[in-house]
């Protein structure tokens, strides 16, 4: 059973029909027994990362999440909950993340201001996904040129060591991490055709 994460943020209809369209048995729950039940775990997201914090401080998620992950279970962050994953997060001042992966999450619009460069925020829409460390257990069935969505304004930053795919859009835009276990996905992979559909089914195939 594959259980995703119920704390008020986050597309979870179109997520789970992506899953049972691949046959994947779901469970979308907040409860503590189910969820360390279950064989894996996505914590999907999408709104601001501080008030995607409180919420889990509200529910009492942080640290059965953190031990959920630390437990070897593979587990999925999806957008919002990818940056959940890191270390803090600097969207409308500090916040601290789950501490899954080492990192830290910056402004889009303020490494473009830098660095001159005009370009949109947020990013929304299609970019190809270019894979860095083809031993990931979620790349395995990406091909060249493969297209992912993307709907965001920050991104991770100093995590190249965990860096598993990369997008181009003015900068290098995470679009595939993994630490162990704990992996994350900054596109929406329920939004992104058969290659999304490809990155969950490969999600649901890492072994438990």
């Amino acid at each position: 059973m594959l259980a995703i994460i119920d704390y008020g943020v986050g597309n979870l209809f179109s997520l789970s029909r992506s899953l049972e369209y691949l046959g994947v048995e779901c469970q979308v729950t907040r409860s503590l027994n189910e969820l360390k039940a279950a064989d894996r775990i996505i914590l999907p997201g999408v709104g601001a990362f501080g008030d995607a914090r409180k919420k889990l401080e509200e529910l009492s998620l942080v640290e059965p999440i953190q031990e959920l992950a630390a437990s070897g279970k593979p587990f999925l962050g999806i957008c919002l909950g990818m940056q959940l994953l890191f270390d803090k997060s600097e969207e409308f001042g500090e916040h601290q993340g789950l501490g899954l992966i080492p990192g830290r999450i910056v402004s889009m619009r303020e490494a473009f201001d830098a660095a001159n460069i005009d370009l949109k925020v947020p990013q929304i829409g299609w970019n190809r996904l270019d894979v860095r460390k083809s031993d990931s257990p979620l790349v395995k069935s990406l091909r060249e040129n493969d297209f992912v969505y993307y709907v965001h304004s920050y991104y991770a930053a100093d995590c190249q060591e965990h860096l598993v795919a990369d997008s181009e859009y003015g900068v290098s835009i995470p679009g595939i991490v993994q630490n162990k276990n704990v992996f994350g996905t900054q596109f929406h992979p329920e939004k992104s055709g058969d290659v999304g559909l490809n990155i969950l089914k490969a999600f649901t195939e890492v072994p438990v």
